[in-house]
């Protein structure tokens, strides 16, 4: 395979010399910034019109992505750098450059909600309201935005030859990425690895869970309703994929991946915070 090539051979595709960036009167953009943009936008955008659609205003949510984005950019960096340490703490300049990837969008996630709960506070609006409005657009968001993983030939998982199996050229890939159990099915003499496009898993898990969102949406039964089928969502799918990653960050100290273990967390907080909340509106009622 060129060092630009990418290609899912059980599926009869090969892509020749896909880029990791274009020029525009002699700067360098790069296609991962480029779709992160493009799905930020397009989250926005879906947040705005479900604001519509409920009967919210618009603007407040074009008012609060100006802060959202700017502070998830920033918990997506820390967080990715936090838990990749080891690597960042001899390359302290490296933390600056994000061209290469090493945004972690728990990070991302966690900034969000919080810049939520300051921006109702501030603002006086409902953060739980808010929030739901926001998850179709922040879920959206993510499924594209895993499309600039795929433009850097990162976020894959361990060896596969299914009929998803993902090519990818050794020299265009990052060294910690390829496990020893990828190393040891390299074809002799091959200059490619094969492996699960787990960008693509994640991103059409996203879409089903906007799906079972949009679907769900008139049938809530309290604020923060939908905030919990995001997490707990997003989270039982993150837990399977991340299983499979080879890119995995872990709490220092350990070998048990940070990732897994925040969407387990996720899981079970919707579901326990779902059923209480129902079980405490069910009692109120009954005590009418």
């Amino acid at each position: 395979m060129n060092v630009g090539d990418i290609a899912f051979p059980n599926l009869g595709i090969y892509l020749r010399d896909v880029p990791k960036s274009f020029s525009v009167f002699g700067f360098s953009i790069a296609y991962y910034g480029l779709i992160i943009g493009i799905g930020v936008l397009c989250g926005i955008l879906m947040a705005a019109h479900m604001a519509k659609v409920s009967g919210q205003n618009p603007d407040d949510y074009w008012d609060f992505a100006i802060y959202a984005v700017v502070f998830s950019i920033i918990g997506a960096r820390i967080y990715y750098v936090v838990f990749a340490w080891d690597y960042y703490k001899d390359n302290l300049l490296g933390i600056f450059n994000t061209r290469n990837g090493g945004m972690a969008i728990y990070g991302g996630v966690i900034a969000a909600f919080i810049t939520l709960f300051v921006y109702g506070r501030i603002k006086k609006k409902n953060p739980l309201l808010m929030g739901d409005t926001c998850m179709p657009g922040l879920i959206l968001g993510q499924a594209i935005g895993r499309w600039g993983n795929f433009m850097n030939r990162e976020v894959f998982g361990e060896y596969y030859d299914g009929l998803f199996s993902m090519q990818l050229p050794i020299d265009a890939v990052r060294v910690r990425d390829i496990s020893e159990n990828i190393a040891a099915r390299i074809p002799e003499g091959a200059n490619y690895i094969n492996v699960h496009p787990t960008f693509l898993y994640e991103s059409v898990w996203n879409l089903l869970v906007l799906a079972a969102i949009l679907c769900y949406w008139k049938h809530k039964k309290f604020d923060g309703e939908i905030c919990l089928l995001y997490l707990g969502g997003y989270g039982l799918g993150r837990f399977i994929i991340e299983g499979i990653r080879t890119d995995t960050l872990f709490i220092p100290g350990t070998q048990v991946p940070v990732s897994q273990v925040l969407a387990l967390l996720m899981l079970v907080f919707a579901i326990a915070v779902d059923i209480a909340v129902r079980q405490k509106k069910k009692a109120g009622a009954g005590s009418k």
